[in-house]
């Protein structure tokens, strides 16, 4: 994981821009491609290869607000394009976007945030994509494009009508791209891959959970340093057990029902939380807990182990508790 962010400073406190969608395409059985552009015209603040924005969507019943990977290049702000996966078992937030937004629609979304941004003294850039995480390597590979850094992209889907974005990507890059079909059996080698890379390679991996463990476990093992590794993975707050939680400072009692996140219910109450990436990667919501009766269940990217284990630290964006009483410093 990048460890700098870029961009705002925080999507809580920077005002939200109003876009209208002006383009929908169909890009994978699953993926669909989304143009925005601002409502009011005008140019969109300017980001770099491997930014997202928050999208907010306002629904009957409730507010989603999702992250998603800025795939547009990052000379032209006219519009931003993002691409969304539709989840089987989505709180929402997917088939939101799949199935009710139409060309005309608005939103509104934060500005750009970067938290998997490019190491500009690398000597050599790897990049390994898996399904979805193709997205953040489109606006990358136009930042590495005509540069004098060497790169390549690995690009593993299911079968090829999975693979998103192809064409788009062969055209621009040629023979840098290397696909990978598991419906072929044509998977990566990341032994072999990650052992023959010139001093200086530095290697991003966005995918599967399996995926990103995958390579960084092979990295390790073949003596990569961790400043080294890049990865994004965004979680998505899963379902749980409904509970109730004290927010200390602000004297406020919440209910957190299953089907949404903590961070999601405080919101609903009407206390604000800092955020930049709503997926368990930045750790601007971390937030003390004060008591506890019962175990929280930590589903982060940013927590140590130590942290988790100790019941002191949650990060609410993706994480619930499990129990009688939770009282946390808000």
């Amino acid at each position: 994981m990048s460890a700098a962010p870029t961009g705002a400073t925080s999507a809580d406190a920077a005002q939200t821009i109003a876009v209208e969608v002006c383009a929908i395409d169909q890009v994978t059985p699953l993926i669909k491609h989304f143009r925005l552009a601002p409502s009011r015209g005008g140019r969109l603040p300017a980001f770099s290869g491997g930014s997202h924005i928050v999208v907010v969507m306002r629904g009957a019943t409730r507010v989603y607000r999702n992250p998603y990977s800025l795939l547009s290049p990052p000379n032209l702000l006219e519009t931003y394009e993002i691409a969304v996966r539709r989840m089987e078992e989505s709180r929402g937030g997917s088939h939101f976007m799949h199935d009710s937004l139409k060309v005309g629609s608005h939103l509104e979304i934060a500005p750009p945030i970067n938290l998997f941004a490019l190491d500009k003294i690398a000597r050599k850039h790897v990049l390994i994509a898996g399904g979805i995480g193709i997205t953040p390597f489109l606006a990358q590979l136009e930042d590495l494009h005509g540069g004098r850094v060497p790169y390549e992209l690995h690009y593993s889907v299911r079968s090829p009508e999975h693979a998103a974005f192809l064409n788009r990507l062969r055209d621009r890059e040629g023979d840098k791209v290397h696909m990978y079909y598991d419906s072929e059996g044509t998977g990566l080698d990341y032994q072999r891959m990650l052992s023959n890379q010139p001093l200086g390679t530095h290697i991003y991996v966005c995918g599967p959970a399996a995926m990103i463990s995958h390579v960084i476990d092979t990295a390790r093992s073949c003596g990569w340093p961790d400043s080294h590794v890049h990865f994004e993975q965004f979680s998505a707050p899963p379902v749980g057990d409904a509970f109730d939680v004290y927010l200390a400072r602000s004297k406020v009692n919440v209910h957190v029902v299953p089907d949404q996140s903590l961070l999601e219910c405080i919101e609903a109450a009407g206390v604000e939380v800092p955020y930049l990436c709503r997926g368990g990667v930045c750790g601007f919501c971390h937030t003390k807990v004060v008591e506890l009766d019962g175990e929280l269940l930590h589903h982060d990217h940013f927590l140590s182990d130590a942290d988790k284990a100790s019941g002191k630290h949650i990060m609410p964006c993706v994480s619930r508790a499990r129990g009688k009483r939770l009282v946390l410093d808000l």
